[in-house]
């Protein structure tokens, strides 16, 4: 499970295209976006590396990432 600090996310929409991007990704994935701390918290069999990318790919900045567990 990994704690994602993501900058840009202002909406519900930012919300949408940040977890359609992650369940993209892994359709399984369970994630969870605070919109007000801009954190996402996702559980996913996919790596740290391919959670960043698809998050990134959806256009928006990681600021920090924490592995969780």
């Amino acid at each position: 499970m990994y704690e994602i600090k993501v900058s840009g996310m202002t909406c519900g929409g930012c919300v949408r295209s940040v977890t359609n991007a992650l369940k993209s990704l892994d359709s399984k994935a369970n994630v969870n976006i605070d919109l007000k701390s801009q954190l996402v918290t996702v559980e996913s069999e996919k790596g740290q590396d391919d959670i960043v990318s698809a998050i990134e790919e959806a256009g928006y900045t990681i600021v920090e990432t924490k592995k969780l567990n």
